[in-house]
């Protein structure tokens, strides 16, 4: 298969162990902010083009990998600073 074949997936599937093992090895907020990071990116490069998957439309992953890593990133700032927290 090609690389262009794939898309954001192998991104999204590095990037998601990379954060868990910073996060269970050093700091679980950050490591949840950056595991959100990596999703928001890969939601980024699918929008633009990225991977030819036929069992979903772009938009559907799209909106699914964005929403859960902007909750990610919010979640774990949320328990990094809990002043963030609204009353």
């Amino acid at each position: 298969m090609t690389r262009e074949r794939w898309g954001p997936y192998p991104l999204v599937l590095v990037g998601a162990v990379l954060a868990v093992t910073f996060g269970v090895l050093l700091d679980p907020e950050w490591g949840g902010f950056s595991l959100g990071a990596v999703m928001a990116l890969g939601a980024v490069f699918r929008l633009a083009g990225g991977g030819l998957l036929a069992v979903r439309a772009k938009a559907t992953d799209t909106l699914t990998l964005g929403a859960f890593g902007v909750a990610l990133m919010a979640g774990s700032l949320v328990l990094e600073y809990p002043e963030l927290m609204p009353l």
